[in-house]
């Protein structure tokens, strides 16, 4: 009798940990159930791959949905929508909101807010603060948490902390792996002077190179006092790639499609306030250091750093211009442009992707495309050629800083735990997301 799935997707490049090659994935429970020849297997929907490539589903281990409090840059249903027509299956978002998302209420909150509006699973981060820091070992095994987050730079409300007494204590009461925006607050708060009104190529000597390898070299030092394990979020400069190379031990390394294609200074007379985001879009050898850190595997993952603001408020002069910048639905598609002009083979961006994440986080059922996994898919058209256009983000603050540039490479197709819910840029299955679950917590 022949083979049953409740979904075959039929005649693709797939690619994963055994290399690429012409394959069919069969999909059974919302689990992949088999990938070879299924030509004479019969599913309840087969999607046709022919010509395309099959990717293990993107995800994106660092956005901001602004949900709640700040409605009116993003929510969690548009930044989820702009997740899936970039071909993400899962996000990771951020604390930063108001309130802060640093307590058990707040986490569930979220997660309530989620739950029939999110286009993509998810998992939220805990803010980690000097008043809750005792309790942290509690609330990063909350369900649905994927670990703690410091800002080691100025950030929102209570969030920031910037002594090593505050990062110390955070550390010793976690045992997960914690992420730390790494710039030296000590450094910026001498440095705002240098501010330039109007004039956003003084943001990166606000905001300089030596703010963040001092922060990164505090942090590296505390953790490897306690043997604790840390990763450092959108790493920006040639310094700490080099240097966290000799502590890949202790340290995971994440990087972003911005900081891998914009370049300072001409970002920020082309861009202005577009361009403006923390730590900032650097000089030409910091951005080759970055690509340099890609090629050593020195970086774990691509974060997008999805952090929108809204067209009128990032016109304001600068300072006055709030820092951020949209990226979940343009990581895959900037990324697929790389490829295709030679700058990383299409497996490294699968590590950096999806194979990243389930390593660094622990993903319990997430992050390879293999048998018994969750059937999150990204189907890409490699071939395919569009421009950045304005008016097709999906996110709330409609604009991308990539506008006008061409993709080589696009998303077709997002399968999450055998649900298709993009197809052709259209959602077609909304609001299907459920929370992500790690390893680490899986006993609750």
């Amino acid at each position: 009798m022949a083979e049953t799935f409740d979904l075959i997707v039929r005649g693709g490049e797939v690619i994963n940990h055994a290399g690429r090659g012409l394959a069919d994935v069969g999909v059974r429970g919302g689990k992949i159930a088999a990938i070879g020849n299924l030509s004479q297997a019969s599913a309840g929907e087969v999607f046709d791959a022919a010509g395309l490539t099959v990717m293990p589903g993107v995800i994106d281990t660092q956005v901001h949905f602004r949900e709640p409090g700040l409605e009116w840059k993003e929510d969690l249903e548009t930044g989820s929508q702009a997740a899936v027509r970039g071909g993400v299956v899962a996000v990771f978002e951020m604390p930063n909101t108001e309130p802060t998302t640093t307590d058990a209420d707040a986490m569930a909150d979220k997660l309530a807010r989620a739950k029939g509006r999110m286009h993509c699973d998810h998992a939220f981060y805990i803010g980690g603060t000097h008043a809750n820091a005792e309790f942290l070992g509690e609330l990063e095994r909350l369900p649905g948490c994927c670990g703690v987050k410091v800002f080691m730079g100025a950030s929102t409300g209570t969030l920031l902390i910037k002594d090593d007494a505050g990062v110390e204590k955070v550390l010793r009461n976690i045992n997960r792996r914690a992420a730390f925006h790494s710039e030296d607050e000590y450094r910026l708060e001498e440095r705002r002077a240098l501010a330039r009104t109007g004039d956003w190529t003084s943001h990166p000597e606000v905001r300089d190179a030596q703010a963040a390898i001092q922060s990164t070299e505090r942090l590296v030092r505390i953790a490897k006092s306690l043997g604790k394990r840390i990763h450092v979020l959108h790493v920006t400069t040639r310094d700490e790639i080099e240097y966290l190379a000799a502590h890949k031990d202790i340290a995971s390394v994440e990087v972003t499609p911005q900081h891998l294609t914009l370049e300072g200074p001409e970002a920020y007379e082309r861009l202005k306030g577009y361009a403006q985001m923390n730590p900032p879009i650097r000089e030409a050898h910091h951005r080759a250091g970055l690509w340099k850190g890609v090629a050593m595997g020195v970086a774990d993952v691509l974060g997008s750093d999805h952090a929108p603001h809204t067209i009128e408020e990032k016109a304001r002069p600068y300072p006055a211009s709030p820092s951020g910048m949209p990226g979940v639905q343009t990581l895959l598609p900037v990324m697929l442009t790389h490829v295709a002009e030679g700058r990383l083979t299409l497996e490294r961006l699968v590590d950096l992707t999806s194979h990243g994440a389930n390593r660094i986080f622990g993903l319990a059922d997430k992050g390879r495309l293999a048998k018994g996994f969750d059937a999150d898919l990204t189907i890409v058209d490699l071939k395919a050629r569009r421009e950045f256009r304005h008016e097709d983000m999906a996110t709330r603050s409609g604009w991308t800083p990539f506008v006008g540039m061409e993709a080589k490479g696009w998303p077709m197709a997002t399968i999450i735990r055998g649900n298709v819910v993009m197809r052709d840029d259209e959602i077609i299955a909304p609001s299907l997301g459920e929370p992500v679950r790690f390893a680490e917590t899986l006993a609750g």
